[in-house]
């Protein structure tokens, strides 16, 4: 695959500066600016100002000069606008108005988290006390994961990051989204149908489940308002999850165990219907995380969104 993985995104929020601060609190590192670095991907958030919640801008990585070749004819049979720079290539997807990015840059190399033995029944693979419960250190993600976007036209949204771009389908949410990738990660975007243009999630990769869990403790600790959906497993993609809410309205979700789908391995997308599309197993979503609830005021006030 020519691109490697989600580079870094960038968040548009009415409240920038209380945004900022619940992505500190989540485990992000500042760096100024505005811009938050995770502990293996550098730099991957970017807040500015927007009217009303959005995606602004979306970079993903490519190896070399001739990716962006490769994608600049892609870009040019599909009639997307795009612009060269000297290692970028600079296209706009033409439904939400998203900036996308191909840069050259290089590849997240993660070291491994370390391996925590679990007892099973008939198996004792570990004594004394589990070391899930004797962690104290601050969460700290390690990567951005994946952006979640909707969209008033999902299917040319698509055609923008397949298409034009090079990612790849993994699944779909029969008649209603697509999951696609640009890594070896079961996705890195995610598209929706809906009735106005908006950013929807963020995910952040941590190392195991009990991250998953510790990370929204401490979120949720003095801060009951910020819970969303959790604890869970998901479908598609397999990943444990918890979702949380900034004060912009946007979701962020701490992630592990992603399923990964790596270029020469065979993979059919499912056509995925219902609850199944969306959790394996743990409380059912609620209805604000199918429709939050700000989406009739962000139609009313932000037109086309473009």
């Amino acid at each position: 695959m020519a691109l490697h993985r989600l580079a870094s995104i960038t968040m548009g929020v009415p409240n920038v500066a209380d945004t900022s601060s619940y992505y500190s609190d989540f485990g992000l590192t500042s760096t100024g600016d505005g811009r938050f670095a995770t502990t293996d991907g550098g730099n991957q958030l970017h807040i500015v100002h927007a009217p009303t919640r959005r995606l602004v801008e979306l970079v993903v990585a490519a190896d070399h000069s001739d990716d962006l070749d490769r994608i600049a004819h892609r870009l040019d049979a599909t009639g997307f606008l795009w612009r060269r720079g000297d290692s970028e290539i600079i296209a706009q997807e033409p439904v939400a108005g998203i900036r996308a990015l191909v840069r050259i840059a290089p590849r997240i190399a993660q070291a491994p988290a370390p391996t925590t033995p679990y007892n099973g029944p008939g198996r004792i693979d570990r004594l004394g006390r589990a070391p899930g419960i004797t962690r104290d250190t601050p969460i700290r993600p390690r990567k951005l994961g994946h952006a979640v976007i909707g969209s008033i036209d999902y299917l040319e949204t698509r055609r923008f990051f397949v298409d034009g771009l090079g990612f790849k389908i993994s699944d779909h949410i029969k008649g209603h989204g697509t999951f696609m990738r640009c890594s070896e990660d079961h996705h890195n975007v995610l598209v929706m149908q809906a009735p106005v243009n908006y950013l929807h999630h963020t995910s952040w990769q941590v190392d195991d489940i009990d991250e998953v869990g510790r990370g929204a403790f401490a979120m949720l600790e003095g801060n009951p308002e910020r819970h969303v959906w959790g604890l869970g497993r998901h479908h598609a993609g397999s990943n444990f999850f918890w979702y949380l809410k900034d004060p912009a309205g946007n979701f962020a979700e701490y992630y592990s165990d992603m399923d990964c789908i790596p270029e020469d391995s065979m993979w059919t997308p499912d056509d995925l219907e219902g609850a199944k599309g969306l959790f394996n197993w743990g409380p059912p979503p609620p209805p604000s995380f199918l429709n939050p609830e700000d989406l009739a005021a962000m139609m009313t006030g932000a037109h086309s969104g473009r």
